[in-house]
């Protein structure tokens, strides 16, 4: 009896230290808030194949092939270093570019796919059935990700489940907005619902105007932040083919010169570009 007793209070002790000692054992690593802020952004881009780590692993080479490079060409310690660290950021900045630009197009076709589901919910057809048939009948820049939600409910038939995976791939704040509305009519009910999709897509056309016009307005404090940035570092390379001017860059005096002109040339340029572009919404019901 004894000895059952001490097997018992064992296995206990066992369950009870169990979390600590395999934290991961019986679920998936969460990952960190810039892993998946990375993959939101690759998705967005239309990218959501490759991998933040695969992007990580480009912007290594890049900057390594890059340093090697200006190093075997200008023999400038500080700028090839300089260069490589220019060439690392250069993916992700890419990247943010192309989710812009996606978000930008996606901005104009949203109220169309409202407009959509009010023709398919005032024809009769169900809630599920008729964001199915945007599949075919909506925009073709939101159709793939339609054509996925359609088969995925038709296989599983859990509405919420499959507007939640809809979500993640479209990974856009306006279609967060029209798919939580869909969501709630489906389980609170209601006879409002088309009234509603076309107050939401009025606003839609309207804050699509608008931004375009203020967009277009401050466009030029975009390009001149781009050319104020890049019009020293192309004087300084084109200084650095001279022997001596490169001999002066090595010394450590301008080693300085060339980390303080990056430092600052980062920093003016997150300044021009915050005040030349309109935030982006948030996802607050991602």
């Amino acid at each position: 009896m004894s000895a059952l007793l001490g097997l018992l209070l064992g296995a206990g002790a066992i369950l009870m230290i169990s979390p600590a000692l395999w934290p991961r054992g019986a679920r998936e690593p969460r990952p960190s808030a810039i892993v998946a802020r990375q993959r939101e952004r690759l998705v967005q881009a239309g990218l959501a194949r490759i991998s933040p780590a695969t992007v990580f692993t480009v912007a290594a080479l890049m900057a390594v092939v890059s340093t090697s490079l200006v190093f075997a060409l200008f023999s400038v310690v500080v700028l090839a270093i300089a260069t490589g660290v220019v060439a690392f950021l250069l993916p992700f900045l890419l990247i943010g570019w192309r989710a812009r630009a996606q978000r930008k197009l996606n901005r104009v076709v949203w109220p169309d796919v409202v407009d959509q589901l009010v023709s398919a919910v005032r024809s009769g057809l169900a809630l599920p059935d008729s964001v199915m048939t945007l599949a075919s009948t909506g925009p073709s820049a939101t159709r793939a990700q339609f054509a996925v939600f359609a088969a995925e409910y038709r296989a599983t038939g859990n509405f919420a489940s499959c507007l939640d995976a809809l979500k993640s791939r479209l990974a856009d704040p306006v279609a967060d907005r029209i798919l939580e509305t869909l969501r709630m009519s489906r389980e609170v009910g209601g006879s409002e619902l088309t009234t509603v999709l076309r107050n939401l897509s009025a606003y839609l056309r309207q804050e699509s105007a608008i931004r375009s016009e203020v967009e277009a307005r401050q466009s030029w404090v975009m390009n001149a932040a781009r050319l104020g940035v890049a019009s020293p570092w192309v004087v300084l390379l084109l200084l650095a083919t001279r022997p001596e001017a490169a001999a002066a860059y090595n010394s450590p005096g301008g080693a300085t010169l060339i980390v303080v002109g990056l430092v600052v040339s980062f920093f003016a340029y997150r300044l021009m570009i915050g005040i030349g572009r309109i935030p982006d919404e948030p996802r607050w019901f991602a």
